[in-house]
């Protein structure tokens, strides 16, 4: 028996999560490994030889760790959970005009979920994973995701749709070190191969990082279903054509194979009518936006005004904010505009290092 109890541990066979499993091994958990098959690549009809969590190697390797270490380790197929929600949510996005963030969807409804259903199967008290990302309770019995010690690694973004029963019984392990730690204790347990991989920012079904290619496999003819329609400004004047709005999103520079003798981005897009609107920098500066699908933390509900620090993507700094809830909504108004709001993308409201919660964000401006 052990002293602390058992947890069932997320193995990628990647340094994080195997650095994570052997330090709950360390601190006296009884722990069980698990490496989850998510994707076959050779069914998303890439060139690219795979990578990342969901190839026979890093099985191997989650494997090997968990053998020299003394604790059971098996696969998980969820192959067929993470297909039904994950991806045809990350098609439906786009063909919508919107811009999906399908490793937070994983994460809350597919990964978090499959695990806690194995853990209490196999009588496990704790889930835990190789996210930089700390797990706070407060005072009035409510658990929140805070940001890990290393800002640069932080994943606390991402993990904003967990609900309370899964934190409650969820360890993240690295919240309190950096990752040149991490590193350092790879090398220490005896493995330097794993100190020094590289590691894949690409989503998992898209290995080529083409997504625009993944939604041509996916919908036959969508080619030539969206093409043709117009690039237009602000006020609607025909600036030439495009490739099909899903191949567009906003904030998007690069790509655009139409030039102005000035930098122009894509500011909106509206599938109704395959339009997708151009204009200057400062047309993607936003004053508000409606954001729902909510997911609260810290508390459970917010006060008409909130000050809040919130995140509009995962590499964002952040902005001052304050918050009014609409319905099952939230209007949010910053202090200062933001920029570049893309329609189903992640809102993320911190106070201090705390997430308050999360949503989708539905719309740039204020209007419901």
């Amino acid at each position: 028996m052990s002293r602390k109890g058992k947890v069932l541990v997320a193995m990628s066979g990647g340094i994080d999560s195997t650095v994570t499993a052997l330090m709950l091994h360390d601190e006296g958990y009884e722990v069980v490994g698990i490496t989850m098959k998510t994707w076959d690549y050779a069914s998303a009809g890439a060139s690219k030889k795979e990578t990342g969590c969901c190839n026979l190697d890093s099985f191997n390797d989650a494997r090997m760790a968990a053998v020299q270490h003394g604790f059971p380790h098996f696969v998980l197929d969820i192959r067929e959970e993470f297909g039904d929600f994950v991806i045809n949510n990350f098609v439906d996005e786009y063909m919508a005009g919107r811009t999906p963030n399908p490793c937070v969807l994983c994460n809350t409804h597919i990964k978090w979920r499959a695990l806690l259903k194995r853990a209490d199967a196999m009588d496990c008290a704790f889930i835990a994973t190789g996210h930089y990302g700390n797990i706070r309770r407060h005072e009035n019995g409510r658990y929140t995701i805070a940001k890990g010690l290393d800002e640069t690694k932080d994943q606390s973004y991402v993990l904003w749709g967990l609900q309370q029963d899964l934190l409650s019984r969820t360890l993240l392990p690295l919240g309190p070190y950096r990752k040149t730690e991490i590193r350092q204790m790879a090398l220490s347990y005896g493995y330097p191969e794993l100190a020094a991989k590289s590691e894949s920012y690409e989503i998992c079904f898209v290995p080529d990082n083409d997504y625009r290619g993944f939604l041509k496999r996916r919908i036959e003819g969508l080619e030539e279903q969206v093409a043709g329609g117009n690039f237009v400004d602000k006020n609607g004047k025909i600036l030439g054509q495009h490739k099909g709005y899903p191949f567009y999103t906003v904030g998007q520079r690069k790509g655009l194979d139409i030039t102005f003798g000035k930098p122009v981005y894509v500011t909106a897009i509206r599938p109704e009518t395959n339009t997708v609107v151009l204009g200057d920098e400062g047309d993607l500066d936003e004053q508000e936006m409606v954001v729902g699908k909510l997911n609260l933390m810290k508390y459970d509900s917010i006060t008409p005004g909130m000050e809040a620090i919130t995140k509009i993507r995962y590499k964002d700094k952040g902005s001052l904010s304050n918050l009014y809830p609409e319905g099952d909504k939230l209007n949010i108004r910053f202090y200062d505009k933001a920029k570049g709001i893309a329609p189903g993308q992640s809102a993320v409201f911190y106070e201090g290092d705390e997430v308050i919660g999360g949503g989708i964000i539905q719309r740039s401006g204020g209007q419901l």
